[in-house]
């Protein structure tokens, strides 16, 4: 077992690690943190991380508040300023943007976890991976690099944009495998049509995809498509500013990730719409709410990350990982309630890309407040494609099957809709 491969220990081994963490964590909390002894009145936080429902929840819009009381870090910053050695924030794309505040500590222990995530994807010495996910502020940026390092691989800090130039650094390095988002494929392939004639992606010689920060991967026809186009092996891992940058990955035996921040991070599950505790157990769906059990600057308990989650596997997989297998289903904030079923662009995806007339590119446009009787559904249509005689309705009638809701389909002509080397925002509200 490689050193800070915890995910490989025995769950009574973890057990224990973890308890002992949190008894560290929850002093450190009644001391020092204002935030939580306003929200807890006063009184300490249970000894026991099976109690940790008996607290509040923690809510993203708590956090932007404190920041606007206590600028810039909020008063959950529990260490003091000069502690303080990295910081990043968010886009703010939903909202005030939230600042991330990181002890030397703190990003020694994110890479760490990271590392675990990627190793867990499959990445280790020998790989040449290119890093391209924003180098600005965001915490995909130098903090997941430093993960993809801790895996021991050759990592190359490419970051966002100038797409041509990156197929020339892949060429040149011999690059093995790719850090980005799902949808950045597709723009690398209209660059490589564009500008490398003559050349495939999959000449590019990329082993292996580490595909983050947007839904895709649960989708088994897109996965397909990318694994055949471009000759690597695609892999999912999952993370998030507040909690931690990456937190899970995907290994060669299963198609879901495995949580492999079961040390550091507590987790359970909620209901979304009451916040009630739900079991943690195989075959169990709930919002994932998280618990830091070490960390130094802003430590958060019980934080919705809002993000609906399956757990699909407590035993230990075949790739020796003892931690709980999940897959993300995707967030309440972008699920849509179509007469009383909960309809998620990842399940929508799922149904597009049953369509090779279509490009798989879609927007579910919400022109006025709910409640709606349809989904309003427009879909690209593939270069090359035309919108042959009954499209719409089939496309419409395999959203139907595939989540339970109608769908009033537009087709769009092809490359109509933006592609971006970012997160792919899918659901647009204006109503």
């Amino acid at each position: 077992m490689q050193l800070g491969d915890e995910d490989f220990l025995a769950l009574d081994e973890l057990a224990k690690i973890r308890q002992a963490h949190w008894s560290a964590q929850r002093r450190r909390l009644a001391r020092d943190s204002a935030f939580y002894r306003r929200l807890w009145d006063g009184r300490p936080p249970p000894e026991r991380l099976e109690d940790l429902p008996a607290c509040p929840l923690t809510t993203k819009q708590m956090l932007r508040d404190s920041q606007v009381d206590h600028p810039p870090f909020g008063d959950y910053l529990a260490a003091p300023r000069e502690c303080v050695n990295r910081i990043h924030r968010t886009s703010g794309t939903t909202g005030r943007a939230v600042t991330t505040a990181l002890s030397a500590g703190d990003a020694a222990r994110n890479a760490e976890v990271g590392g675990r995530a990627f190793r867990a994807c499959g990445l280790g010495p020998g790989h040449v991976a290119v890093h391209c996910l924003n180098f600005q502020l965001w915490v995909g940026g130098v903090s997941d690099h430093l993960a993809l390092e801790a895996t021991g691989c050759s990592a190359a800090p490419f970051g966002v944009g100038a797409s041509e130039l990156l197929v020339d650094t892949i060429r040149a390095l011999g690059a093995t495998a790719i850090h980005c988002t799902p949808s950045y494929p597709a723009v690398l392939e209209s660059v490589i049509a564009e500008r490398f004639p003559g050349l495939a992606p999959r000449d590019l010689g990329l082993r292996l995809g580490l595909l983050v920060g947007e839904p895709g991967l649960e989708n088994p026809a897109f996965r397909a498509r990318l694994e055949e186009t471009w000759g690597f092996e695609a892999r999912n891992a999952y993370g998030m500013s507040e909690a931690w940058s990456t937190m899970a990955g995907q290994c060669a035996q299963s198609d879901d990730m495995h949580f492999v921040a079961f040390d550091v991070l507590h987790h359970e599950l909620v209901d979304p719409d009451t916040g009630s505790p739900l079991a943690w157990r195989e075959g169990a769906t709930g919002e994932l709410v998280l618990t830091h059990m070490n960390r130094e600057c802003q430590p958060l308990v019980r934080f919705r990350t809002r993000d609906i989650v399956e757990i699909t596997g407590m035993d230990t997989c075949a790739c020796g990982r003892s931690t709980p297998r999940f897959r993300v289903l995707g967030r309440s904030d972008d699920m849509v309630v179509v007469r009383g079923v909960n309809v998620f662009p990842s399940a929508v995806a799922i149904a597009i890309h049953r369509f090779p007339e279509l490009s798989g590119e879609f927007r579910i446009e919400l022109e006025a407040p709910p409640p709606y009787h349809r989904l309003p559904l427009a879909v690209e249509l593939a270069e090359g494609g035309k919108p042959a005689s009954g499209l719409a309705a089939a496309v419409a009638e395999s959203v139907k099957r595939q989540t339970g809701a109608s769908a009033e389909v537009s087709l769009l002509p092809a490359s109509s809709l933006p592609r971006t080397g970012g997160k792919t925002k899918r659901v647009y509200r204006r109503g």
